[in-house]
């Protein structure tokens, strides 16, 4: 679908459910803290290829569009982006997104999330995008700024990670120019 330096951005397949396991299992420690209902949906091949089988389903009724980072050779798995809470009276969709602990800091996902906003304007008719994070994670707040996201505000007690309290989260702004 979308492509860069190397790397395909593509909607999730139901043949990605062996992959995803593996992704997911490899970066458990940096997933359980930020997305642990898909770490816990994908521990096991059966539990990925249920929950790819959910995915590609919701992608097609457009309630939520998972997208998958690979690397064109040797095609590897390397991201996941999803692009939830879409609101589509409002316009409206959130981004959340996680790499894999070898190709971080490479630029991948600052890529990625420009090539996906340009997508969710254009394709999709989307008019504001957002992303929600923790003002310490430190990667995830410079891939909304790389990408002209706006801060716009702090939200109390936004989410609580499993076994912690609630925390507060920053929310950042992009909207479709208006030519």
């Amino acid at each position: 679908m979308l492509s860069f330096n190397g790397y395909n951005i593509e909607p999730i397949q139901l043949k990605d459910a062996w992959n995803l396991c593996d992704f997911i299992v490899a970066n458990e420690d940096r997933l359980k803290r930020y997305f642990p209902k898909t770490l816990k949906q994908n521990l096991t091949p059966d539990l990925s290829k249920y929950f790819v089988e959910k995915k590609v389903k919701q992608f097609g009724l457009k309630e939520e569009l998972l997208f998958t980072i690979k690397e064109n050779e040797p095609n590897t798995l390397v991201g996941l982006v999803y692009l939830k809470e879409l609101d589509w009276n409002k316009k409206q969709g959130e981004f959340a997104y996680c790499i894999g602990y070898p190709f971080e800091e490479k630029g991948i996902m600052t890529k990625t999330i420009g090539k996906l906003s340009e997508y969710a304007f254009a394709q999709l008719g989307l008019e504001t995008l957002q992303i929600i994070v923790h003002k310490d994670n430190i990667a995830s707040v410079k891939v909304a700024e790389k990408c002209n996201f706006i801060w716009k505000r702090t939200l109390n007690n936004e989410y609580t990670p499993p076994g912690e309290t609630p925390l507060n989260m920053e929310l950042y702004e992009l909207y479709r120019e208006i030519e």
